[in-house]
């Protein structure tokens, strides 16, 4: 276990640019303990005294920050986007982190209502499109919303540059485009849900020569052609205005109270030219822009169940059905960082740290933020095309192996594959391993961490005792 999670923290954060040698050891030292218990106090994680004293020393260091504590796994994220062929897809969202009750810290910003205090952490997760593998964290931004004057006026609030709208367009701007002599077939395209519907947005991405789906918000003026003739039309008139072009099951993920299930949906599209708003609202060009809207609809949705309905923009070409249906399928993959908000919130509680400062808040966001994607890796690890042919000893540590096929069957099986040792760790997360049940999410995998941790520290406690008494 010591040799396995000594190589994670080294490979996330053992490049990290800290000008001392001893302080990026530090750092290696403390992702490594965050990573083995995610979710306890930190007097829990950190159990000798001088290590958890180090770790408030090292978050107290002033070139310990947000940044040069994430640029290590960044930047290994960038390089295995270049070195992925087909499609990647930079997932963006942005979550609320609620830090109201650190009274203490007096420069955080207002969240919710404006009641409470905290950041708005807004990432992009770099997901290949065709496996959902989680190939790393692209790019984070703490925003912390100001406090408006009264009386300010809508072009003061616009100009300003803590503006909560440019969050898309200033991590878009952090991540560069594809490398034009990538591997074959090479696209990476920036997904966004309806808060990204910003026309600033979408001109930067077209400025910069990058690929976006946008689920709309806004049932702008567009603009298409009939006849040889240009038509002006709102967009959603228009989208819902097509007619279906074909049919299928798409997943719907669960939400508010509801289940989550499969739809069978129909799906529509046409290329359009977005209209420029009459006034400007941000930092754009003011120039017409090419897109394609491919609307997907549910039209016979179960009783007591809202009808699925997405009515999409992107620059990504759209000739065929095939291609509509992918367009609609990366889209999809939007609820992974979902997922991976729920990792940072319930698996790595990064809402309950106690700090006294922002400034050593924030680089512990930042470890944790690394810790959460590793949380999300067990689930595609699970799931890879060759987890029933690979060996579990050697993508994991043979003692883990060994105590968890103990625990499991009450003997040794060392020639488990990797969906054998990942399924039973599920298992021990309360997953109940039926023949036709959903492969375990990262929910139940992390669970099952938990308790696989406390196993080992059992175990080399009692190996320890015994050499001990020996």
């Amino acid at each position: 276990m010591e040799d396995t999670m000594q190589a994670w923290a080294t490979t996330h954060f053992g490049a990290a640019a800290l000008g001392d040698a001893r302080l990026t050891a530090r750092l290696v030292a403390v992702g490594k303990q965050l990573a083995s218990h995610p979710n306890e106090s930190f007097p829990s994680k950190f159990h000798d005294p001088a290590d958890l004293e180090g770790f408030y020393r090292l978050m107290k260091h002033e070139r310990v920050t947000h940044a040069s504590v994430l640029d290590p796994h960044r930047a290994r994220t960038l390089e295995r986007m270049r070195n992925t062929p087909g499609v990647v897809l930079n997932i963006h969202d942005t979550t609320v982190l609620d830090y109201s009750g650190l009274k203490s810290i007096e420069d955080l910003g207002q969240i919710g209502d404006g009641h409470g205090r905290g950041f708005y952490c807004h990432n992009c997760l770099a997901v290949v499109a065709t496996t959902r593998e989680v190939l790393g964290l692209a790019g984070q931004v703490l925003h912390r919303r100001r406090k408006a004057p009264r009386g300010e006026k809508r072009a003061a609030r616009q100009r300003n540059p803590q503006r909560e709208s440019r969050l898309w367009k200033k991590l878009s701007q952090s991540i560069p485009a594809a490398p034009a002599n990538g591997p074959a077939g090479q696209l990476w395209v920036d997904v966004a849900d309806r808060g990204a519907d910003i026309t600033e947005f979408l001109d930067y991405e077209d400025e910069a020569g990058k690929h976006y789906v946008v689920r709309s918000q806004h049932n702008r003026w567009i603009e298409r052609e009939i006849g040889g003739n240009l038509e002006k039309i709102k967009l959603h008139d228009l989208a819902r205005s097509l007619p279906g072009v074909g049919r299928r099951m798409v997943e719907v993920q669960a939400k508010q109270g509801q289940t989550a299930r499969t739809a069978e949906v129909s799906v529509s599209w046409q290329a359009v030219t977005i209209v420029p708003p009459r006034q400007r609202r941000g930092e754009e060009r003011g120039v017409r822009l090419s897109s394609w809207v491919v609307r997907v609809w549910e039209e016979s949705p179960p009783a007591g169940v809202e009808a699925l309905e997405w009515v999409l923009l992107t620059n990504v070409r759209v000739l065929t059905l095939c291609e509509a249906f992918e367009r609609v399928d990366w889209y999809g993959l939007r609820w992974i960082i979902e997922e991976y908000h729920k990792a940072k919130k319930t698996g790595c509680d990064i809402e309950k740290m106690q700090f006294t400062y922002r400034e050593r808040l924030e680089p512990a966001i930042a470890v944790l933020s690394v810790v959460a994607v590793m949380l999300l890796n067990l689930r595609d690890q699970s799931r890879a095309p060759d987890a029933k042919q690979r060996p579990a000893k050697r993508c994991v540590p043979e003692q883990w192996v060994y105590l968890l096929s103990k625990w499991r069957h009450g003997e040794a099986r060392m020639d488990w594959s990797v969906h054998d040792f990942y399924w039973a760790l599920a298992r021990l997360g309360g997953h109940q391993n039926r023949k036709h049940a959903h492969p375990p999410g990262w929910l139940v995998l992390w669970r099952g961490w938990l308790y696989l941790q406390a196993m080992l520290d059992g175990a080399t406690a009692a190996r320890d005792e015994t050499c001990h008494e020996t």
